[in-house]
């Protein structure tokens, strides 16, 4: 699990930030089966679960195979030939609503070769933006990686533009960068980072403790932060149609 501290800072036209804590699931999709313990439900209800139907096709079927298929199409399964590591927040009483899930696609040797980051809006939409380097070379730390910005998830910010993404993952910690520009430049910078720690019983308990109303909280507060970019005046976007595709680059 992650105890991660999400942040975002919008530049213009008015300045807007917050921070929140949340919990993540970093599950290795080779070994599903074994996450599931005393507190963390696997496809079943539970005070804390993971449904497979929240993720991938939505249907519930094989996660790992719908990924490989995806790495197949656009050229990448021989590269990705190693552990798939997904980082999402569990359902807490049967709720979850995902802004963004992370599959994070490896080697043999261990290197991060790509990422899939699975977006979904309050619309019940959904498109996935996989990124890596156009050489398929490892993802350094530091290397910044660019996708163009396809899909509608704010009413405040315009389908343009495009996002610069940075992961930068180990065996304790993860930290990574998701930033929008437009023509202008930076308007919003966005980080979630936080230590890892072994999917324990003890673990997904405590987190629960700790809020239990912790995934209704993500949807009362991006209502909340859209009242305040109102208030301020934010420029308003109507959503258009989503892209036909579900995979951009």
């Amino acid at each position: 699990m992650i105890d991660a501290t999400v942040v975002h800072r919008r530049r213009r036209p008015s300045e807007h930030a917050f921070r929140y804590r949340l919990a993540y699931l970093c599950l290795d999709l080779g070994a599903l089966e074994t996450a599931a313990g005393r507190w963390l439900k696997l496809d079943r209800p539970g005070l804390v679960s993971f449904r497979r139907a929240d993720h991938g096709g939505r249907d519930g079927g094989d996660l790992a195979a719908w990924l490989r298929g995806i790495l197949t199409g656009h050229g990448l399964s021989e590269v990705c030939d190693g552990d798939v590591v997904l980082m999402t927040m569990p359902r807490m009483l049967g709720y979850v609503f995902n802004p963004v899930s992370f599959w994070f696609c490896c080697d043999r040797a261990g290197a991060l070769r790509a990422v899939l980051c699975e977006v979904n809006n309050t619309f019940g939409e959904g498109h996935c933006y996989l990124v890596h380097h156009g050489d398929l070379r490892p993802i350094e730390p530091e290397a910044w990686l660019d996708g163009r910005k396809v899909f509608h998830v704010s009413p405040f910010l315009p389908v343009e533009g495009a996002y610069r993404f940075r992961f930068r993952l180990d065996e304790r910690t993860v930290h990574f960068d998701v930033n929008f520009h437009d023509a202008q430049g930076l308007m919003l910078a966005t980080s979630v980072g936080g230590r890892r720690e072994p999917l324990a019983d003890r673990a997904v308990l405590r987190r629960f403790l700790g809020n239990p109303t912790m995934t209704v909280g993500v949807m009362v507060r991006i209502h909340w932060q859209a009242l305040q970019l109102w208030r301020k005046r934010a420029r308003f976007y109507r959503k258009p149609a989503p892209p036909t595709q579900l995979v951009s680059r």
